[in-house]
């Protein structure tokens, strides 16, 4: 993992495979099998045939199965188990995996602890939260913390994968800075935040490594139907001894476990846990790192996404994208003039009039095109205080910069802006966008539109998840005017504007009273509240400590526009979850009719019109039914871990769906499976 991305780990691989089949047989331990009551039936029943087979082999003994076909219904009971066990260890295998790259990044480096004003060497894992440590160019930070002095550069690509530096300093939200990173340039005091085991890499580890995975309440509501399946099917199948005896029939206690087992949701209960598992990985190979599965399920169920407007909606750096003349000025003249007002702007938009300007008239900024000179120019530069950028040429005085700016200093000059100008600069306001006066020698030439870019494809984004019933929300601190011109162009379905912290708080606050869940991004202490009331919290790595510690997941690539991927992914999980739950209990439902009129047959002849797969024999049915039981499961663990496709559709689509091809691929695909592996034990004689 050379560049500290978490990149995606492949399954199939030999070490993972390897690992996983051991793995497997180490989860037979009854206190591991008894996290899952549905697999627990499963392994009951597979003790029950087996020690039947046992006593089966003493001398004399007289079954009521032949010793083989109970033999063969134990094995594949067991194998069952091992499936279960095998599709959980391989969805942790690709998190063992990747916890294993992460493990390589931790290095044992020497500290140099203040105390007492005095500097002391000690090693970075006996520093405690509170500790304060100096670090200086080329060395690593011992310890996740926050710059309480200096300005550093950065070096965080051995975490987040980025390989352009960083900016920490001391006050702000460009505090934190992470164990494991190195500075590349000056000095800076940092005050450890963690204490040993709990830093930021150590939580990643455990997270990705799935230790601290605890089961989310929609899997808890889940195991509890299931749970409740499997007492209604170990009730019928315990009735049916005692209707069996009445009728002149006698189940062996071989066929009434492989028929629960076939009968229980066994699928789906082998699945559950992978599901969930995989669900995580695919976050952690986004560069999310999420705090538990609960917030990953969340994302799934969010109804309201509150998406800052810089950077997640737009670029956030305002572009030059049009330029209007005076009356009786050529656009050309305008670009040279704007262009030589610029050249010592530093700021995105000031670049982005130089840019325009070469690019639409292949201007490199020409004096003498405005009756300037090459020689003896002066340069205003831009300030925040006089929001004013220009050139002071013998022959000329240009200046560029916000309207009420511009429009002092030509009043200053006894030089109203014309009418028509004053229209323009009206009209890019309440498009959304912003106007910057371009004057010479006290006169008003024109005007440049800048505009905050939407970033392409955002649009028809939104347009997926509000057909899938997701409201969008966009926050910020422009104008109303503006905002409401932004949230048009994007497509959002309503905007924050003018937006405070404690705004962001109450809105979600409200939203949450009525039952909605919320998600949101944030890097900056102000956030954290928020942050912390929100369902689905997605931190930048880069923003405080205090950001990161409210937030439930972290993005290490710190991109806003990731929380839409996020809701993706617990959308996929949420949809996988459903669409394998809907073909198990279809399955039970198509192998209960393959298998009950095979066994009652002998005894009930009317019922032969129900018996439409015409098994070889009773035997024969209920092997088959536990050999496809047990291989659907094994045929499944890549959907599982992969997830069903992601559909941006609503809810009553994507149940139409899900019931069409999980619904009824669950009911034929057991009827074609049992028919073809009846007729392959029918011809090994295994009837």
């Amino acid at each position: 993992m050379p560049d500290g991305k978490l990149h995606a780990v492949s399954a199939w691989d030999r070490t993972i495979l390897r690992a996983a089949l051991l793995d497997s047989l180490r989860k037979l331990d009854p206190r591991v099998t008894a996290r899952n009551p549905v697999m627990l039936v499963v392994a009951a029943g597979a003790v029950v045939t087996t020690a039947g087979w046992l006593a089966d082999l003493r001398p004399g003994a007289t079954g009521a199965e032949p010793a083989w076909f109970t033999l063969s219904v134990a094995l594949w009971l067991w194998f069952t188990v091992l499936f279960s066990n095998f599709a959980e260890a391989l969805a942790e295998g690709r998190g063992k995996a990747q916890a294993a790259a992460l493990r390589g990044l931790r290095r044992e480096t020497v500290a140099r602890r203040k105390t007492n004003g005095r500097e002391e060497e000690v090693p970075a894992s006996s520093l405690r939260k509170g500790d304060v440590v100096v670090v200086e160019a080329g060395e690593l930070i011992p310890g996740d913390g926050e710059v309480v002095d200096g300005i550093a550069s950065v070096d965080e690509s051995a975490v987040t994968g980025e390989s352009a530096p960083v900016i920490r300093e001391s006050g702000g939200d460009r505090s934190a800075v992470t164990g494991g990173t190195r500075v590349l340039s000056d000095r800076i005091v940092v005050r450890i935040t963690s204490d040993p085991g709990g830093a930021f890499l150590d939580r990643m580890i455990a997270l990705v490594e799935g230790a601290r995975r605890q089961k989310t309440p929609n899997e808890i509501a889940l195991e509890v139907l299931l749970c409740g399946m499997t007492i209604i099917f170990l009730v019928v199948c315990v009735t049916l001894v005692p209707f069996g005896l009445y009728s002149g029939v006698r189940f062996s206690t071989t066929a009434i476990a492989a028929l629960l087992v076939c009968l229980i949701p066994t699928t789906i209960g082998a699945l559950l846990s992978a599901i969930g598992i995989a669900g995580m990985d695919r976050l952690v190979r986004k560069n999310v790192i999420p705090t538990s599965g609960r917030a990953v399920e969340a994302a799934g169920d969010v109804d309201i996404m509150l998406l800052d407007k810089t950077g997640t909606i737009t670029f956030g750096n305002r572009q030059a994208v049009a330029l209007v003349p005076a009356p009786g000025v050529s656009e050309k003249y305008l670009a040279v003039a704007a262009q030589l007002a610029s050249l010592t702007d530093e700021t995105p938009e000031g670049r982005s009039i130089v840019l325009l300007a070469k690019e639409r008239f292949g201007l490199r900024a020409d004096p003498e095109l405005v009756g300037g000179r090459l020689a003896d120019i002066s340069f205003v530069a831009f300030s925040a205080q006089t929001r004013i950028s220009g050139v002071d040429l013998p022959g000329a005085r240009v200046r560029k910069g916000a309207a009420d700016a511009i429009r002092g200093w030509c009043a200053a000059e006894g030089n109203p802006v014309p009418p028509q100008l004053e229209g323009a600069v009206e009209t890019i306001a309440r498009s959304g966008g912003t106007p910057l006066l371009v004057a010479r020698d006290g006169r008003a030439i024109g005007v440049v539109h800048l505009k905050d870019v939407v970033k392409g494809g955002i649009k028809e984004r939104f347009a997926r998840f509000r057909a899938m019933g997701l409201q969008t929300i966009m926050i910020t601190g422009d104008n109303t005017l503006t905002a409401a011109a932004i949230a048009a162009e994007a497509g959002v379905d309503d905007f924050l504007a003018e937006a405070t912290p404690e705004m962001k708080l109450a809105f979600i606050r409200a939203e949450q009273a009525k039952g909605k869940l919320v998600a949101m991004t944030g890097d900056g202490t102000n956030d954290a509240p928020a942050l912390a009331q929100a369902d689905v919290a997605i931190a930048m790595s880069t923003g405080t400590q205090a950001a990161r510690e409210a937030g439930n997941m972290v993005d290490l690539d710190s991109d806003p526009t990731k929380l839409l991927e996020v809701v993706e992914v617990g959308k996929q999980l949420l949809m996988t979850r459903g669409c394998l739950t809907t073909f198990s209990i279809a399955n039970d439902v198509a192998k209960y009719f393959a298998i009950l009129p095979a066994m009652l047959l002998p005894a009930f002849p009317e019922i032969a019109p129900l018996n439409v797969m015409a098994l070889s024999s009773s035997r024969s049915a209920i092997l088959a039914a536990v050999i496809f039981n047990a291989l659907i499961i094994v045929a499944l663990i890549p959907l599982a871990l992969r997830g069903v496709r992601y559909r941006p559709l609503g809810a009553a689509a994507l149940l139409r769906r899900s019931l069409l091809v999980y619904g009824l691929g669950g009911m034929v695909t057991p009827f074609v499976g049992i028919k073809v592996v009846d007729m392959l034990l029918a011809a090994l004689g295994l009837t």
